[in-house]
């Protein structure tokens, strides 16, 4: 399967809270497993307390649905609580190597 789109998304933890995103973020895998079109999702740990998710679609539609999905709501839910307002970056994959 080929992606051609992804999402980067980024924030930081309130102080005191890099434990508790940690826990989120480990959930989070749970959430997309049902997402048919998201080929692959990673939870990231950019900094000391700068976190983030980075997934990959084979098109727009996909990223479109997964923006309406469980994980976009839980970062809602959670922004303000555990996070800073998330960073939503779309970006167009350019090339890629996926497991078969």
């Amino acid at each position: 399967m080929s992606v051609t789109k992804g999402l980067l998304v980024r924030f930081d933890a309130l102080p005191g809270k890099e434990d508790e995103v940690k826990d989120f973020l480990d959930s989070g895998r749970e959430l997309v497993e049902g997402e048919q079109a998201t080929t692959a999702w990673f939870a990231i740990r950019l900094g000391p307390t700068s976190f983030g998710i980075f997934d990959v679609f084979p098109d727009d539609s996909g990223r479109d649905a997964h923006l309406s999905g469980p994980v976009a709501e839980a970062l809602g839910e959670n922004t303000g609580k555990l996070f800073s307002e998330p960073t939503i970056e779309k970006l167009d994959v350019l090339g890629s190597k996926l497991p078969a």
